[in-house]
């Protein structure tokens, strides 16, 4: 590390022999926090900045500290009410996120790997953006946000942390098109567990050969970082950008959300369009938002929504009126608990306080169903829909035709590539199950996840499941069911936990309405200290 703190946009990341730190990671009674690499073997955070250095380096430390009081932990309401005061520019607004970024990520003692690359034209961006005032506060006009690096954007290559995807520069995706269409910047793109977490068997969430290991800011090397969407969740957290967009198969946004004390929308599949992302299962997936607040998620959600005629579960987008969500109450509502759960304690105290508003609380015995063949039906789909994005969505120039071609490549220098192996790279490679087989069993799973559910919902006759962080993620995916997880506090080693919401299929503006009110009565988000 050089530089100075006082001069953060001079500084200059240096490696160092972390070779202390991953000794002292095998303590670790978690496997997944037993570490082989902490830096990226295949990144080089230097060439982040290049591009702008040059517009960037006048913005100094005390620039930054007059700035922080109107950014810092602020909704996009407050930040779009500081822009019509002109109390904030969008320009400062990026600077200040820039800044940060350096500040943070530069620096030996906080880096968190969050970031894998930044918009080179993010500045000039946000200066055209200053030429148009938000037509309301609760708009995405000029809001920097963060891509999960599995999202096509032009800008940058899109990698999903792989170093054969290095400089897969691609065309925007659909929901990215959505976005700027809407007025949001897109400041850079987050680390992640490579290949979404479907390449290793119990390696470290948030690890890339490209990021390096995605680190959380409540606990660096000590708490998970949660995953896939790592990167999106520890920058959020550690308020590197406004907002950020993430994607989950099952728990990919639930589990970094929650591990990161921030609310996460894991949607119904076909409201955002999955055109241009790097796929495990066009069964299951889904982008969704990862905000510090519910508002903020909604804005998010509002204006990544649409229709898309590529996607064959593409639906035309839903209303959230946000009215109502304002006016809405944990009064009267009606919500499933599980007996089992309620041994901890901050599941148990969030119930409480759900009581104390008047909520109505039904406890139940979760039934348990047949859940078999989830991995098999995500083996047989990434082999096909990856291969799908190769011929469709990647850069031709890469010269990769399939997913044998990608394990061919890693097994040529297997230490840098794919440390933690790829277990299940080379599974579904030899995955060998038949299109009827296939077809069956996600009836089959569909139906018995709908059956948990129902007799859960339907029967008790409530608007929504508690769970906690991703518990029952692969429930609500076979049964292409929403989740909305908020913060509901921290145990006593200082780790988030999140209570998640879950409701039947494009009801996301009922759990927006439970989970605003929860998060109005409760307010438990505490930035991490860096």
């Amino acid at each position: 590390m050089v530089g100075c703190e006082s001069n953060s946009n001079k500084l200059e990341w240096e490696k160092y022999d972390e070779t202390f730190e991953i000794i002292e990671s095998k303590k670790n009674d978690n496997k997944r926090l037993q570490f082989k690499y902490i830096q990226a073997v295949d990144g080089n955070k230097n060439k982040w900045f290049e591009p702008i250095n040059s517009e960037f380096l006048e913005f100094d430390e005390s620039t930054y500290n007059k700035l922080k009081p109107l950014i810092f932990e602020k909704s996009i309401p407050e930040i779009q009410q500081s822009i019509i005061s002109e109390k904030l520019t969008y320009e400062l607004l990026v600077k200040f996120y820039l800044h940060r970024i350096r500040k943070i990520e530069f620096n030996k003692n906080s880096f968190l790997n969050s970031i894998i690359s930044l918009n080179p034209n993010i500045i000039e961006e946000a200066k055209k953006s200053d030429k148009t005032k938000p037509s309301s506060i609760y708009s995405i006009h000029g809001i920097p946000i963060l891509l999960k690096d599995n999202i096509n954007f032009s800008n940058l290559p899109t990698t999903a942390g792989a170093s054969i995807f290095k400089d897969n520069y691609t065309g925007n995706s659909k929901v990215v098109n959505k976005l700027k269409e809407n007025g949001a910047l897109i400041l850079g793109k987050t680390n992640l567990s490579e290949w979404a977490y479907y390449f290793c068997s119990g390696c470290p969430l948030g690890y890339s050969a490209i990021g390096g290991q995605t680190l959380n800011p409540y606990g660096r090397k000590k708490f998970e970082s949660g995953g896939s969407s790592s990167g999106s969740g520890a920058a959020i957290a550690a308020n590197l950008a406004s907002v950020s967009l993430g994607t989950e198969t099952s728990g990919s946004i639930l589990s970094p959300s929650s591990l990161n004390s921030l609310v996460g929308l894991k949607p119904t599949v076909g409201l955002i369009s999955r055109s241009g992302i790097i796929p495990i299962s066009s069964s299951f997936d889904t982008a969704g938002p990862m905000t510090k607040n519910v508002i903020d998620n909604i804005i998010v959600f509002k204006n990544s929504m649409g229709y898309d005629k590529e996607d064959p579960m593409s639906k035309s987008e839903i209303d959230i009126d946000l009215n109502i969500i304002f006016n809405a109450k944990i009064k009267g509502k009606r919500f499933a608990v599980f007996k089992n759960l309620m041994d901890q304690e901050l599941y148990k105290e969030s119930v409480k306080k759900i009581i104390k508003h008047e909520g109505i609380i039904v406890e139940l015995e979760p039934e348990k169903v047949d859940f078999s063949g989830f991995g098999k039906i995500l083996d047989y789909d990434m082999k096909k829909d990856l291969n799908n994005y190769i011929k469709k969505h990647m850069n031709n120039e890469l010269k990769i035709e399939s997913v044998d071609d990608i394990v061919k490549f890693n097994s040529q220098d297997s230490l840098i590539r794919s440390p933690y192996g790829m277990t299940r790279f080379q599974g579904m490679a030899k995955n060998k199950i038949l299109e009827n087989d296939h077809t069956e069993l996600k009836k089959k799973l569909k139906k018995n996840a709908e059956k948990f559910f129902r007799n859960i919902l339907k029967d008790n006759q409530v608007d929504a499941v508690l769970s906690i962080n991703n518990y029952h993620a692969g429930y609500a995916a076979a049964a292409n069911y929403p989740c909305l997880t908020i913060p509901m506090g921290y145990k006593k080693s200082g780790e988030p936990q999140n209570l998640t919401f879950i409701s039947t299929s494009f009801n996301e503006s009922l759990l927006y309405e439970v989970g605003y009110a929860f998060e109005k009565i409760t307010k438990k988000r505490i930035p991490p200290k860096l």
